[in-house]
């Protein structure tokens, strides 16, 4: 562009002298050009060069009408061509504020010079008028240019991206202490790390769940602490929860506080702009929480609430997958196997009417094949039935384990008495959905090996604490089937991946106990919501 600019100078006026200004011209674009990436040298160096550039107009436009070659200012049209280069060099970097400034300086310095070289002439405006239109328009139009330009991305598959983000999920969770992204374990943890910036009686993470509740995640110091698990009551629990800032109060945040000096200080867990938990910390002392020791939870609470959003949202993405893939099994048996097994049935039925008078060896034989095709039908049908049930938001737990023992009881001619402890507080969604499995491996036990008549069914639900007991009075552990055995094994390792306790033992006289126990138990005096079911109902 300089060779261009320098060439037409010298055709319009015939003067070296006015390739003085090409001169200053590259000296101006040296900056520019050899500092590029500089935040300050590279855009005052194109300042320079739109000072320059318009100053030589004039400049330049006075000398071309003193040769009387090109008249009228139109000799401005010698340099003004140089103007792209400041302005296309500030907008390919994406730097409009600064293609911006350098418009109006160019229009400023180009009355300058007119007035001052005296090419105040209507084809100097015409010429300057024209730049500055297409400076305009290099300024505002390239980055529109470079999108259309550029070739669209190809639009990523759903479960293509699904499966690229779950497959950098899983990276990351083998890179975390103990490759884990257990919302109970991030949580324990945390309460360890506060304990060390603030000490207290009684710390707990809490992390919401449907239905506008509260869900404990993790607890310390008393046995048992009724924290209160609603958004909507007139506590420092909730006005933490809406106002995204920690708040201390003089009260207990639990129900069942039994009064006296308590401070207590409930800290936010933020991830970007949605609330996902709460840190909750109490200490029987007045005044414990003064704000360097707020600060100093905050530092803590910061980092942990991105650890903890991690894990409750791979949690949900496991709870997801596993429910959408035993909803496909429960369709795919019930339309297939189930459906040819019943064809089965049917053509056994069919051969059983048309069998001819005395063969009754073959009769007896159809008939048990016919009783064997229907077994297996029936167990089909409980499996779908298992593969199905899952814990109603609004029922609980409780309600789901007692549908599902009185649907396999009835088909097995079990006699089922329930005892049912629940508090109006949950667990979390993952929690429950691993109890009921577990319940239900036991229930399923009992009916087909310990060839019991009567299951015991019992049930305490007092959060964080729960505790799920199947009691028969069949034969105990004298069946040694394969299957039964890896039944035991699937529930100690549900019961594992939710810090429970699997505890199997012998019943007197008969029978045997399975129980699976998650947390302390509670003291008897908590507030909750009892509801039992006499026994044989």
């Amino acid at each position: 562009m300089l060779v261009l600019v320098a060439a037409l100078t010298y055709a319009f006026t015939g003067s070296a002298a006015q390739l003085g200004w090409i001169a200053l011209l590259a000296v101006a674009a040296a900056p520019s050009f050899l500092a590029r990436g500089h935040a300050v040298l590279a855009p005052l160096g194109r300042f320079g060069e739109v000072v320059v550039t318009c100053l030589a107009a004039g400049s330049v436009a006075d000398a071309a009408d003193a040769a009387g070659r090109v008249t009228n200012g139109f000799g401005a049209e010698a340099v003004l061509p140089y103007l792209a280069v400041p302005l296309l060099t500030a907008a390919l970097r994406r730097r409009q504020t600064e293609g911006m400034a350098l418009l109006g300086a160019s229009a400023v310095t180009m009355a300058v010079s007119g007035f001052a070289f005296g090419t105040l002439a209507g084809g100097y405006y015409a010429v300057c008028v024209q730049w500055l239109v297409q400076g305009a328009i290099i300024t505002f139009a390239t980055e529109t240019m470079r999108q259309l330009l550029q070739p669209p991305d190809p639009t990523p598959q759903p479960y293509a991206e699904a499966t690229r983000l779950l497959t950098q999920l899983r990276s990351v969770a083998r890179s975390l202490p103990g490759a884990t992204l257990d919302p109970g374990g991030i949580s324990e943890h945390l309460l360890e790390e506060l304990r060390v910036v603030a000490p207290g009686h009684r710390a707990a993470v809490l992390s919401a769940s449907g239905g506008g509740r509260l869900v404990v995640l993790a607890q310390t110091g008393a046995e048992r602490v009724d924290w209160e698990t609603t958004l909507d009551a007139d506590s420092g629990i909730a006005d933490a929860w809406a106002t995204q800032q920690p708040q201390t109060a003089s009260r207990s945040q639990a129900r069942s506080h039994q009064g006296g000096d308590v401070s207590s200080l409930v800290v936010p867990l933020v991830a970007g702009v949605r609330t996902i938990g709460l840190v909750i910390l109490e200490t029987d002392a007045s005044g414990a929480y003064p704000s360097a020791v707020v600060q100093a939870v905050t530092e803590v609470t910061g980092p942990a609430s991105l650890r903890l959003e991690a894990a409750l949202l791979f949690d949900d993405v496991r709870s997801l997958a596993t429910n959408e893939e035993r909803q496909r099994l429960a369709r795919e048996i019930h339309d297939g196997v189930a459906q040819e097994l019943v064809m089965v049935g049917y053509g056994i039925d069919n051969a059983q009417a048309t069998l001819p008078e005395g063969a009754e060896e073959t009769a007896e034989e159809l008939r048990t094949l016919r009783a064997e095709v229907t077994r297996v039908i029936t167990e089909l049908r409980l499996s779908l039935f298992e593969l199905r049930s899952e814990v109603d938001r609004n029922g609980g737990l409780a309600a789901a384990i007692a549908e599902y023992a009185r649907t396999l009881g009835t088909s097995a001619g079990l006699r089922v008495h329930f005892t049912f402890d629940e508090s109006t507080a949950r667990l979390p969604a993952a929690t429950e959905a691993e109890l009921l499995r577990i319940a239900q491996e036991a229930i399923t036990n009992a009916r087909k090996h310990a060839g019991a008549s009567n299951l015991w069914v019992t049930c305490t639900v007092d959060p964080p604490y729960a505790e799920i007991e199947v009691s028969d009075d069949g034969k105990g552990f004298a069946d040694t089937r394969p299957d039964g055995r890896y039944g035991l094994t699937i529930m100690a390792e549900r019961a594992e991946r939710i810090r429970g306790r699997l505890k199997i033992t012998p019943r007197h006289p008969s029978g045997t106990t399975v129980a699976v126990v998650l947390g302390t138990p509670p003291r008897r005096d908590s507030v909750r919501d009892s509801v039992s079911a006499p026994e044989g109902e």
